[in-house]
């Protein structure tokens, strides 16, 4: 239904409000090569004290623009295939899967740009923001500039959704009290659901995410650091042992919860509006 991808992007939108300060302190901590911030705390702070509370919100325009066709793919994509296929947990994790793989392709070059927005130094700004960063990307390496990256996206986006949305499944069916439908869950309840898979979906797919987010923000060509995915590893893996795919961690666990919940709550809350004024409407 054209319902699932309207309740996707409202959705999507109130994640990124209550989300994006958190997200921007993971990028710094994941990407950092120094030891500029001790944890995510310090990050936190130190942003404030010289960037304001605006470089929270760094690089949020990209995301804000893109999120909302990024989850109206991811939930309809997931709804319309999950009703095709035979209700259950199994059904939830594939059509969240090849849910997360579509929307790739526009998550992709989307979380390029914020990357590369909410890393750049405030002294020396290359980019006005993410839309300028994602043109000069274009005009200096094409499509393929804009889509660097995808691979990762791709091996971080599958799994994570199958896992989102299982779980949301899950904790749904767990958080409903017995003798009662699924479909008339608390607000309480979702919210606790929704926060507990994100949360879920993040734990597993990090590493992945790490990786990703330092080759997105490393140079084009010749002054580039890392040369590929594996490179990417290995160097990742030489800098600080398997503890370096898992900085900014906590950070992103932060985030998580709240983000998640607000985004499965509006969806939740905006679909069951939508079908009581259907039903309002058949019997009028």
């Amino acid at each position: 239904m054209a319902l699932d991808f309207v309740a996707g992007c409202l959705g999507g939108l109130s994640g990124i409000v209550v989300g994006h300060p958190f997200d921007t302190v993971k990028v710094r901590l994941q990407t950092q090569v120094t030891k500029r911030y001790t944890g995510t705390f310090n990050c936190f702070t130190q942003i404030i004290k010289h960037e304001t509370v605006f470089g929270l919100y760094k690089g949020m325009l990209s995301p804000m623009a893109g999120v909302g066709l990024i989850n109206a793919i991811l939930f309809g994509v997931q709804g319309n295939l999950s009703r095709l296929l035979e209700p259950g947990l199994s059904s939830q994790c594939i059509a969240g899967g090849i849910a997360g793989a579509v929307q790739s392709i526009v998550c992709c070059p989307m979380e390029l740009a914020k990357t590369r927005v909410q890393v750049q130094s405030s002294a020396k700004k290359e980019y006005q923001g993410s839309f300028d960063c994602l043109l000069k990307i274009y005009q200096q390496h094409g499509v393929k500039g804009c889509y660097k990256g995808m691979t990762l996206t791709l091996l971080r986006e599958t799994p994570a959704f199958a896992i989102y949305f299982g779980t949301f499944e899950l904790f749904c069916h767990t958080l409903t009290p017995e003798g009662d439908s699924i479909d008339c869950i608390g607000p309480l309840a979702i919210l606790m659901a929704g926060g507990l898979s994100g949360i879920s979906s993040w734990v597993v797919t990090y590493p992945i995410d790490v990786v990703k987010s330092r080759l997105q923000a490393d140079e084009i060509g010749r002054k580039r650091k890392y040369h590929g995915m594996l490179d990417c590893i290995r160097k990742t893996y030489r800098s600080g042992g398997l503890s370096a795919f898992s900085h900014g961690l906590t950070a992103t666990i932060l985030r998580a919860f709240p983000t998640n919940a607000a985004t499965f709550a509006t969806v939740t809350v905006t679909l069951r509006l939508a079908r009581n004024r259907e039903k309002q409407l058949e019997f009028a």
